[in-house]
């Protein structure tokens, strides 16, 4: 038995013996449901042990089977049959789609939309469940004061902004599509509380967005809708999660100058705030435009009525250093999911959040080794750079085990060196890279270019979550003095 959640290479062998035993725990659940549908879910299910296995490797060369993905779609596909004989069908993840579709499966599409259009083109049914939009155990909000979720950053407006029937589809294609789904894992979740703050008000979105035309559809008046129908919640003591006053912010480079600028989820109420890291009170400043950033600052801003707060305080920690509004490039673009900020995220003044790796600062490369080329764009001088990186291993990141350093100096000599990084459990790994201790004892070096190569961590060792992959690899602020 595992003691922890996560893929495990431990799957029904496909022997006899194990679809005897399937069937008779399918009868009972057939008893005790009497739906239509049995979900038999399907996903997550390694070939390791199936291409070890004798009795596996008998069976796939005894139906003619290529390989074990075929072995997986004949598994699905003989208990497909066995539920159709009660007059039942079963619905099955993505993953079912491996190595040939059974006859009258539906899909659940989770790891994306493209389960979904593969499906409905064969024309089976499918359900839209994509971990973009409707995974409720993601963070809905990047206050660090969130209780602790899975990973991930789903807001509300996202969710609203989720179309069920997925472009590439026909209009005839798109008559397979039976909606979509919103999924409440509770691995995080243990309390009752917990998963009515996590499940609303996203489900009251998703709601909207499968029950309406594209046409109809309008954040800003589902906003409006929304805080009345919050009413409702709280007659029925619901513990929703109230970010429509949320506020958010963005630093701008402009003619070398930095400034911050403020935005509420809402704007019908005001936002009031502070520079020095103090909460906001109602007689603190009126934001009204951009806030002039000349040195490191700790923004604190909150939504406010006429008379008191009304959001969760937002706070942003500004930190100038030279690199800040400077060009960056990298040799590898991130996963589309882990590059909301966009690589100026690297140099932008702003860290991470200090618990999870899905917001907006965070970059993640999937197995990849990064090269960062941070142009300086005149002769800097420069006595640290500092970095840190995420060490999430049971979600299969992992710090990187040295960093390599180049530069031309101003005499034209290029110089390379690297560090390495001591591996630890620590969830953050923070690098500093001191110019005295690293390159020849000297205080500082003087250049207008430096380049970062950032090794991927390699294969994660037997006996941890992943064992076998390529692990990832997660950037935060590179701080430049």
């Amino acid at each position: 038995m595992a003691t922890k959640w996560g893929v495990f290479d431990d799957i029904y062998c496909t022997k006899e013996s194990t679809f005897n035993f399937l069937e008779d725990v399918l009868d009972e659940v057939m008893e005790l449901f009497p739906s239509k549908y049995i979900h038999i879910g399907g996903d997550e299910a390694p070939k390791t042990n199936w291409k070890k296995c004798k009795d596996c490797q008998r069976l796939i060369k005894k139906e003619g089977l290529k390989d074990e993905h075929e072995l997986q779609s004949y598994f699905i596909t003989r208990m497909e049959k066995y539920i159709n004989s009660k007059g039942k069908q079963i619905i099955g993840w993505d993953e079912i789609l491996e190595g040939g579709l059974a006859p009258n499966a539906t899909v659940m599409s989770w790891r994306g939309i493209n389960g979904a259009v593969t499906a409905a083109k064969q024309h089976h049914d499918v359900i839209l469940t994509p971990g973009s939009h409707c995974y409720f155990d993601h963070y809905q909000s990047t206050n660090e004061d969130e209780p602790v979720a899975i990973g991930g950053f789903l807001p509300l407006e996202k969710v609203y902004g989720f179309n069920p029937i997925p472009a590439e589809l026909t209009k005839e294609e798109a008559k397979y599509v039976l909606g979509a789904q919103g999924n409440v894992w509770t691995e995080y979740m243990q309390t009752e509380d917990k998963v009515e703050y996590m499940a609303f008000p996203r489900m009251v979105a998703l709601s909207e967005v499968v029950w309406s035309k594209t046409a109809n559809k309008n954040y800003e008046s589902f906003k409006s809708r929304l805080i009345q129908y919050q009413k409702r919640l709280d007659m029925r003591e619901v513990n929703y999660a109230n970010h429509l006053y949320e506020i958010s912010g963005t630093l701008n480079t402009a003619n070398n100058k930095l400034n911050y600028t403020l935005e509420a989820s809402s704007t019908d109420e005001s936002i009031r705030y502070t520079t020095d890291g103090t909460t906001p009170t109602i007689d603190s400043p009126l934001y009204n435009g951009p806030i002039s950033i000349e040195k490191s600052s700790t923004i604190t801003a909150a939504s406010f009525n006429t008379t008191k707060i009304i959001s969760s305080v937002f706070s942003e920690t500004i930190t100038t250093h030279k690199a800040v509004g400077k060009k960056i490039s990298l040799s590898v673009a991130p996963s589309l999911k882990y590059n909301a900020g966009g690589t100026k995220a690297l140099i932008n003044g702003i860290s991470g959040n200090n618990k999870r790796y899905g917001d907006k600062e965070w970059l993640g490369f999937d197995g990849k080794d990064v090269e960062i080329t941070i142009d300086l764009e005149k002769e800097t001088e420069i006595s640290a750079i500092s970095m840190r990186f995420h060490n999430g291993n049971g979600q299969w990141i992992y710090a990187p085990k040295k960093v390599g350093l180049s530069y031309v100096l101003k005499d034209g000599t290029a110089i390379s060196t690297e560090k390495k990084i001591e591996q630890r459990d620590a969830l953050l790994v923070n690098l500093r890279i001191n110019i005295k201790d690293f390159v020849h004892n000297q205080n500082s070096i003087t250049t207008s270019k430096l380049i970062l190569t950032i090794p991927n961590y390699g294969v994660i060792p037997d006996g941890k979550q992943g064992a076998g992959h390529k692990a990832w690899l997660f950037i935060d602020e590179i701080i430049v003095e």
